[in-house]
């Protein structure tokens, strides 16, 4: 299994838990989730271009608006609106 995949809500708070207080704040959660954007980033500009988009199209995406989009799904996630996600949260799809 890669770094980033895991196989239940529990193993997400484990791994996503940098502070290893119980939840995953904003910051952990945005940090977890650029896994995704690190990856496609092949020249390490902090900005994905093109190329670097699935597809190879599409508009630039920088980090800030990446991390941006990343804590709208996360507030959508913090369901009982407390700052931080548990388990349970991390379980359920973002409304």
């Amino acid at each position: 299994m890669a770094p980033a995949q895991v196989a239940a809500s529990a193993d997400y708070l484990a791994r996503m838990d940098a502070d290893r207080d119980g939840r995953v704040s904003l910051a952990e959660y945005q940090d977890w989730m650029s896994y995704a954007f690190d990856a496609m980033d092949r020249d390490r500009s902090g900005t994905l271009d093109a190329a670097e988009l699935p597809g190879g199209k599409g508009r630039p995406v920088s980090r800030e608006d990446y991390r941006r989009r990343i804590a709208e799904t996360f507030a959508r996630q913090d369901r009982d609106r407390d700052g931080g996600l548990d388990a349970r949260e991390l379980a359920a799809p973002p409304q």
